[in-house]
């Protein structure tokens, strides 16, 4: 049965599968779905891949030992962030789910563009309306972002101090510690 789930895994790729579906695909109980993941991934100890459980999928993935040689192939694909990008998925993740206008609040700019950026990237998606006036949609984290960040769950993303955040006074906008010629420091 190791083959078969191993053939599974490795055809619906980065999509993954949960111990449900692969119960169902393969016509048997969870119980024993469990244990022929436990088998694949001791036979993977020594090898360059592994079968790891993101989001509530189990996945066949590449080591991260060997990322660095997965990166050199696709440096001509690169699907680097930029720090917008970064910015705006941080704020939909620690707040999600979260509407255009929050964003834009938070990050003090308009984020349309860098949203549909990562909506094409599969990063976050739509996930229905609010119920603020004009019923604006409501954005998350895919989970592609759980991957790409080699997270679990939500729940393994850093945790933010908020005691410990330095709030600047509207008046602080416009102070800085350069001043004019002759002008006293």
């Amino acid at each position: 049965m190791s083959n078969e789930l191993e053939a599974i895994l490795f055809a619906v790729g980065e999509d993954g599968l949960s111990i449900e579906e692969i119960s169902n695909i393969l016509e048997i109980e969870e119980q024993r779905v469990e244990k022929e993941i436990e088998l694949l991934q001791k036979i993977y100890e020594d090898r360059s891949i592994e079968i790891k459980l993101l989001g509530n999928k189990y996945k066949l993935i590449i080591k991260s030992k060997y990322k660095d040689y997965i990166k050199k192939l696709t440096e001509e694909v690169s699907n680097n962030l930029s720090k917008s990008a970064l910015e705006t998925l941080a704020i939909i993740a620690y707040n999600e789910p979260v509407t255009r206008v929050q964003i834009d609040e938070i990050r003090g700019v308009n984020s349309a563009q860098m949203i549909r950026n990562l909506i094409s990237k599969g990063f976050i998606e739509d996930v229905g309306k609010s119920d603020l006036p004009g019923r604006p949609i409501l954005y998350k984290t895919t989970n592609y972002f759980l991957d790409y960040f080699n997270l679990s769950t939500k729940d393994d993303l850093p945790k933010i101090d908020v005691e410990h955040i330095e709030v600047l006074e509207e008046d602080d906008l416009f102070k800085t510690r350069y001043k004019e010629e002759g002008e006293e420091v």
